[in-house]
């Protein structure tokens, strides 16, 4: 039976647009849970998100601790999810992008280490359990990271994209959507937050995220924000006096 109310929900602009451009039937369903639901579209995750779910930035958002369907079916209908016959209506778009690194992030000190290459991502991506492996959340930290800093990473963009077969469908559309600076809530407040008084409370809420997903983040973003500084501290180094 189909129902004729629309569950009002917000939406990133690009799955809004995802869904905009889909054609009409049915989509798989690929995991479904109470708060949860994510469904295949055009090859890529789209979520459907309660209140008490991680926002992630492929996902619509729904009022509420659960969702008020089981996820048992899904369709596009004239660039509309359904899903069990339900209607999601997007009346607000959401902003994932990730803030820019703010001018009060300190790179005194030069961090050790060389920094992430192509040839390390065959190593990370699909790493790990579950439907985001450890090693894309790093990845998707490291990514971020660099969009927030405006540092192009062509190479490792490359190799990440050409690998995204190995790994979760959701994983997948994560990295994607890191290739494009687009992050969770709690990785965009950490960002902001660096350099500052509340740095060390936003990386905790972070670390909180998800099994392991916040963890690897973190991670990910800390390895990068080393090696933007050691790049800022040696290019210093060359500075006239």
């Amino acid at each position: 039976m189909r129902l004729e109310s629309v569950v009002p929900a917000s939406a990133p602009p690009r799955v809004q647009a995802r869904l905009a451009s889909a054609a009409d039937g049915p989509v798989p369903v690929v995991h479904r849970g109470t708060t949860a639901v994510y469904v295949e579209v055009g090859g890529l995750c789209v979520g459907v998100v309660a209140d008490s779910a991680v926002g992630v930035p492929c996902a619509l958002r729904v009022v509420g601790d659960r969702l008020p369907f089981p996820g048992l079916e899904a369709r596009v209908v004239a660039g509309r999810l359904e899903v069990d016959g339900v209607p999601l209506g997007v009346g607000r778009l959401l902003d994932v992008e990730v803030p820019r690194l703010p001018a009060a992030w300190p790179a005194a000190e030069a961090a050790s280490g060389d920094p992430l290459g192509a040839h390390e991502v065959t190593g990370l991506v699909g790493r790990g359990d579950g439907l985001t492996p450890y090693g894309d959340d790093m990845l998707c930290g490291w990514l971020a990271v660099h969009r927030a800093a405006g540092v192009p990473t062509p190479d490792v963009d490359a190799a990440v994209t050409a690998l995204l077969p190995r790994t979760t469908l959701l994983s997948a559309t994560l990295l994607d959507c890191a290739l494009r600076g687009e992050v969770v809530p709690q990785f965009a407040a950490y960002v902001s937050a660096l350099g500052g008084a509340g740095e060390t409370a936003r990386a905790a809420d972070l670390t909180a995220v998800g099994h392991s997903s916040g963890a690897g983040l973190l991670a990910g973003a800390r390895r990068a924000l080393g090696e933007l500084a050691r790049t800022r501290h040696l290019d210093r180094i060359g500075e006239p006096a």
